[in-house]
């Protein structure tokens, strides 16, 4: 039951922003085939957060070594 209540809100975002809700391909094949296709679109679009997190992440203390260094090479 727990992973069931943690699957259905994953399904139901899916189905109003994954473009779940209408299939317009042919068959069983095409059903199966719109699912996978928005489940991997729903992954790619949680891995380009985390990217954006860890980019940002990198920058900010990559800017924050500059600037010391900066400061470092002004005192002297």
């Amino acid at each position: 039951m727990k992973r069931r209540s943690a699957i259905e809100p994953v399904i139901g975002h899916m189905k109003t922003n994954g473009h779940l809700g209408r299939c317009y391909l042919k068959g069983r094949q095409g059903d199966a085939a719109n699912v996978v296709l928005s489940a991997v679109g729903y992954n790619f679009r949680r891995i380009l957060a985390w990217l954006k997190t860890l980019l940002l992440a990198i920058l900010s203390a990559l800017g924050r070594a500059l600037a010391i260094t900066s400061l470092a090479k002004a005192a002297c």
